[in-house]
């Protein structure tokens, strides 16, 4: 079953096809990354999976009452707004006080709730927008370059937190992101877009493929697989590991992951 079906989108604004022929699907559970250059249609496809854009050609289509959560880019929130997260987590669908706390809790910032918005970090302020986005018990998160922003350390962080979303409640993610060494790590499927799909699959085969190092450069494979491991073994952060990855190769992460050495709540303050 699938949550998301893609079929065929074109997207053209004015004279300018910023997307063409683009097809996916998503189902249940699985991280699917997308990637690309600046301008290759990323969040033109993001925005017409949530309604905000009508595709010139295609159909976009949602499973049956599929709820949708969306942590975007960046949201301007005027600073001499006096708002508490908690006011703005209850607008405009007056969610409960409870619900709030159960949201930031499951964002990692369980603390926030009386702080005003004007005084959050760069990486509080997404958490609290993922927590807006956990509100609606999302079925499919889709998330526009959400740590655009923030440091290496918090936005290693923040991809953690996502993954521990995705195995506590079972919901599907559809992410763009221009962090690749980051992100590669949580991903499932990857799909490599510039203005088609160029190529699609695991972050393995993706890596190697052509199109992908035609446009990212052959050195960006190699770290795309230096963070690519497992997550059901613990580490010690004091020395380097390798780590098997079901294919008979093992990586040396070295200091690869050094971001995860950082609690998430350094990476958040």
């Amino acid at each position: 079953m699938s949550l998301l079906t893609v079929e065929n989108l074109s997207i053209r604004y004015g004279e300018n096809t910023v997307l063409s022929g683009v097809s996916l699907s998503i189902t249940p559970g699985e991280i699917v990354t997308i990637v690309g250059p600046n301008g290759s249609g990323k969040t033109s496809l993001l925005r017409a999976i949530i309604g905000a854009t009508r595709p010139a050609q295609g159909h976009v289509r949602h499973a049956d009452g599929l709820r949708l959560g969306y942590v975007p880019q960046s949201l301007h929130i005027d600073p001499t707004l006096p708002i508490t997260v908690a006011r703005f987590l209850r607008l405009p669908n007056r969610a409960s006080q409870a619900a709030c706390q159960d949201a930031l809790n499951d964002a990692g910032v369980p603390q926030l709730m009386d702080r005003q918005m004007s005084a959050l970090s760069g990486g509080q302020f997404q958490r609290v927008l993922l927590a807006r986005a956990l509100l609606a018990k999302p079925q499919l998160l889709l998330l526009d370059e959400a740590t655009q922003g923030l440091d290496q350390p918090g936005s290693a962080a923040f991809y953690r937190r996502i993954e521990k979303v995705r195995r506590d409640t079972g919901c599907a993610v559809l992410m763009i992101s221009h962090e690749l060494h980051v992100v590669m790590s949580a991903s499932d499927r990857v799909i490599c877009l510039n203005g088609h799909v160029c190529c699609e699959g695991t972050p393995e085969v993706v890596s190697s493929a052509p199109e992908y190092r035609a446009l990212f450069g052959s050195g960006t494979g190699g770290a795309l697989a230096l963070y690519r491991h497992d997550h059901d073994h613990g580490h010690d952060h004091g020395h380097d590991h390798e780590h098997s990855h079901g294919d008979g190769h093992t990586h040396d992460t070295g200091c690869a992951h050094a971001p995860s050495a950082q609690p998430e709540t350094d990476a958040v303050q």
